[in-house]
């Protein structure tokens, strides 16, 4: 069985878009909702990922992709419950200024220098 990989970060930073990118490519990915939990280690807790992702976004970005009633503190807020999983991430990439294409393409050629490959490839 392959190696999960899991994603966390703060909204709109383009967790649900990687995990369609790469799991078509064979990936076991699983989005990890950590911006939301008060328990610092609750990614590990639910998924208990081989590899961590942590996609990053902009205050300004994260609104200009998906507007949201929130302000500078909620934003803040979310990065803060982050700070644990952030800390103990296997790659991190802020993707402002980034195409969904280029997020998957440079999380993958991380993936690929683990030498993990996608599911179905030896």
């Amino acid at each position: 069985m392959k190696p999960v990989v899991g994603v966390v970060g703060p909204c709109a930073a383009g967790k649900s878009t990687l995990i369609r990118n790469l799991a078509g490519r064979g990936y076991r990915l699983k989005h990890i909702a950590q911006e939301h939990s008060y328990v610092p280690d609750m990614w590990q807790r639910l998924t208990r990922p081989d590899v961590l992702i942590f996609l990053d976004v902009s205050f300004a970005e994260s609104n200009r992709r998906r507007p949201m009633p929130w302000r500078q503190r909620d934003y803040e807020e979310q990065q803060r419950r982050l700070r644990h999983a952030r800390q103990h991430a296997d790659f991190y990439l802020l993707t402002d200024g980034l195409t969904p294409e280029e997020v998957a393409e440079r999380v993958a050629a991380f993936l690929e220098g683990l030498g993990l490959q996608p599911e179905g490839e030896p």
